[in-house]
């Protein structure tokens, strides 16, 4: 009898859930009732208001947004070379289009055995009714061809005016096709966008153009760790449909205004490399600048600090008694350096540069190249504890000032006694040490030894690491050493300045309390 009522049980659930049978245990009485969508006229209004503002909204936009196409002239070695793994996973163009056949006048005119191949397709925004367009870089690098196609079908040839690669820049390209009175979009402020903000992404897709999605602003200020095509951006992230061939592509308001270019997306790895609702587009704020760079000067100018940083990492914001890890740390300053002429000091940690609160080393690095060359700017900073204002007067960035920043640090006996403080075991620089890990002309303690699994070995000090201060002051030797442990024996964390093997700098605070003696 169990079993049967258990059955007629379940049975009923079905018919409940199958036929819209609604019961009612309290009258043992069983009806059925229609499932009839019931929606108030007023809601139907308002959302077909939406609904019609988001029609005319793309309607506006779709004309400024083009297709790009590229292709290459190479001969038949070439043409068989692999390709980076790095650019198949930023390059987010569809399968090759049909290749162009040469006329004999362009055949006459190459190599015996080059021909074009088809580099791929892409996005643009028309940002100007006489002909300017943005891209991206990756769109168009080492392309000999570029031909732009209009939403009304019509092609034009494109003149590269001004790129801005991802290795030290941007990403960015401006061109410039022979056309007036053409459809543009104008600019809007990505420094208001909200996260949660309501978005749309235009562009072509696996070479389907004019393609629209919509999503949301999921987040801002996305840093280059996070985004690696880009040395300087401050990257949009939506979830906005974005896929290969997006590149390039405009990022609209509800104001159908352009506040970031299409950019990147990240994939599932493996064989997925479709959209998972995570894409990056650069911010107009930036775009705008760079643009303006490339059409009047043909390059992009950046401010120059002349410093080596790095991220304030939870325990030392612990340490300096931030609520939460915020700003950036000075690891090394240029000799003649802004910085140097400025009176900043490795150790010294940026809190806020020009009226901008930093939020990480990407964030001040990115702050630094969009400030005025020349221009003096406030810094505020945290030395040793207290904050100090300085003025620095930016200079520009150059390869040249880059290469020479490490050789250009500015300027902060044989014993074999060793010492061992959490985890770490010292001992004094000899010319051989410093011959064997790179430490000529240095001074401080050289890590000999360090205890497996000890804080010192979970926070990043390796065998070779100089040692050469503690808490931001000078370590010259053991004596020195010694002294400043003693004073420090009651304190919870340490933070050490060490440079490592490979001559890069680090401050690297550990736990002494979970230290192994």
């Amino acid at each position: 009898m169990r079993i049967q009522r258990i059955a007629i049980t379940v049975l009923l659930v079905v018919i409940i859930i199958l036929g819209g049978i609604t019961v009612n245990w309290d009258n043992p009485r069983i009806s059925t009732q229609v499932a009839v969508g019931q929606v108030d006229d007023a809601d139907l209004q308002y959302l077909e208001r939406a609904n019609n503002a988001f029609i005319r909204l793309v309607n506006s936009a779709k004309p400024a947004v083009v297709q790009i196409s590229t292709s290459r002239r190479v001969g038949d070695q070439s043409r068989n070379q692999p390709r980076d793994r790095f650019e198949d996973f930023f390059r987010f163009f569809p399968e090759f289009p049909e290749r162009r056949q040469p006329d004999d006048s362009e055949e006459d005119r190459r190599n015996e055995g080059d021909r074009d191949m088809p580099n791929g397709l892409g996005s643009g925004v028309i940002v100007s009714s006489s002909g300017y367009i943005l891209t991206n870089n990756h769109v168009i690098q080492e392309a000999d061809d570029i031909a732009v196609t209009l939403s009304d079908g019509r092609q034009f040839d494109a003149e590269v005016v001004g790129t801005d690669a991802g290795a030290q820049g941007t990403d960015l390209a401006v061109l410039k096709i022979d056309a007036e009175e053409l459809s543009s979009l104008e600019f809007g402020d990505s420094d208001r966008l909200q996260v949660g903000e309501w978005v749309v992404a235009i562009g072509s897709p696996l070479g389907l153009d004019q393609t629209v999605t919509r999503g949301i602003v999921s987040a801002k200020g996305r840093s280059t760790d996070d985004i690696r095509i880009a040395s300087y951006a401050d990257f949009i992230q939506t979830d906005a449909s974005i896929n290969r061939g997006n590149s390039g592509g405009a990022l609209i308001n509800i104001r159908g205004q352009l506040v970031g270019i299409n950019t990147a997306i990240a994939t599932g790895g493996g064989f997925s490399y479709g959209n998972i609702g995570i894409g990056f587009a650069i911010p107009s704020k930036l775009v705008q600048r760079v643009m303006t760079q490339l059409i009047e000067k043909g390059e992009v100018e950046r401010g120059w600090l002349g410093v080596m940083i790095q991220d304030v990492d939870h325990n030392l914001a612990e340490k300096l008694g931030f609520a939460k890890p915020h700003g950036a740390l000075i690891t090394m300053v240029g000799k003649n350096s802004p910085a140097d002429k400025g009176g900043m000091r490795h150790g010294d940690v940026v809190l806020d540069f020009d009226g901008v609160s930093i939020r990480d080393r990407d964030h001040l690095r990115y702050v630094v190249a969009a400030a005025g060359i020349g221009s003096t700017v406030g810094v505020k900073v945290i030395r040793q504890g207290k904050k100090k204002d300085l003025k620095i007067k930016l200079a520009k960035r150059t390869e040249e000032a880059i290469t020479a920043l490490s050789n250009r640090v500015a300027s902060s006996g044989e014993d074999a006694d060793q010492e061992v403080f959490s985890g770490i075991q010292v001992q004094n620089l000899t010319s051989e040490l410093a011959k064997r890990y790179s430490h000529q002309d240095q001074t401080g303690v050289i890590v000999v030894k360090v205890t497996p699994r000890s804080a010192a070995s979970k926070a990043g000090i390796r065998e070779g690491d100089l040692i050469q201060e503690i808490d931001w002051e000078k370590v010259e030797n053991l004596a020195d050493y010694r002294r400043r442990l003693d004073q420090l024996k009651d304190e919870s964390k340490v933070t050490l300045y060490v440079r490592h093997e490979s001559g890069n700098p680090e401050f690297i605070t550990i736990n002494v309390e979970q230290s192994e003696d």
